[in-house]
């Protein structure tokens, strides 16, 4: 779901001839090796993207998901076959135009040598040994480009992610009120989410989209049963492209044949 709503929010920016600058502020590996023991042990993959591969690239109900699914073949395709998934950072990078620039945050060693190995011969792409949160005063606003996008993504390995996230969300603004921000949140069940937006709404943000997509009620908080988008300054017309990606992905993920375990929301938290 998040790397399907990426790619549509590039494709906004990407409308306008004028150059942008994305901003991922925790960026992992960049692309992922599903043949790999890891991926393979969990094989979690294959309920998610697996169910998409074999799809036909003129499946009219798959409209919506072309841009993604495409770099997602495509990256298929220069590993001649292998199983390699491109996250967000290989996903942006792909969809560059010359004068556009991403840049990347990672901490973790191991995950900061994988995406410098990645992007070596890119010059448009950066990356940084950095905490993505501190990243925002270091990299907003940025310096390329007067339109942007600022991902985040946390792992929510701490119990105050959601409270670091919306602070960050506000930093993000203030030092570019004019860029997108888009953060990825879990949703195990309703508390914890809601707390997040009504924090963000206490605090007098405004022009605030969620998209949301749930496998199973939400009602066990030690399973993850969905996940949502919050985009600040969505671009013009995105609330209807997000509810035809959502509505293109729900049968595809759904458990069983009869779907009704799926269920997804496109809402405005705080209109402009």
């Amino acid at each position: 779901m998040k790397h399907a709503l990426l790619a549509a929010l590039i494709g906004a920016l990407r409308r306008k001839a004028t150059p942008f600058a994305v901003l991922d502020t925790h960026a992992g590996i960049g692309a992922y090796d599903l043949s790999g023991p890891q991926a393979q042990a969990t094989g979690e993959w294959r309920d998610g993207i697996g169910r998409l591969l074999d799809t036909s690239p003129d499946a009219p109900d798959l409209a919506p998901l072309q841009p993604w699914l495409t770099i997602v073949r495509d990256t298929i395709r220069a590993h001649h076959g292998k199983l390699v998934y491109p996250g967000s950072p290989e996903l942006v990078a792909k969809l560059l135009r010359p004068g556009d620039t991403l840049t990347c945050c990672e901490l973790h060693p191991e995950d900061q040598r994988s995406l410098r190995a990645l992007f070596r011969n890119n010059h448009a792409v950066s990356v940084h040994a950095r905490d993505g949160y501190s990243a925002l005063t270091a990299f907003l606003p940025p310096r390329t480009a007067k339109r942007g996008l600022t991902l985040m993504d946390p792992p929510f390995e701490q119990g105050d992610e959601f409270a670091r996230l919306a602070n960050a969300i506000i930093t993000a603004r203030t030092r570019f009120p004019g860029g997108i921000v888009a953060a990825w949140y879990p949703i195990k069940h309703r508390a914890p989410p809601r707390a997040f937006l009504n924090r963000l709404k206490d605090a007098g943000q405004r022009n605030l989209l969620t998209a949301e997509l749930t496998l199973r009620p939400p009602l066990d908080p030690t399973r993850l049963n969905g996940c949502g988008l919050l985009i600040a300054n969505p671009p013009w017309q995105f609330e209807d492209e997000a509810r035809s990606i959502l509505g293109a992905l729900r049968p595809y993920l759904a458990e069983d044949e009869t779907e009704t375990s799926v269920e997804w929301a496109v809402e405005w938290v705080v209109p402009e």
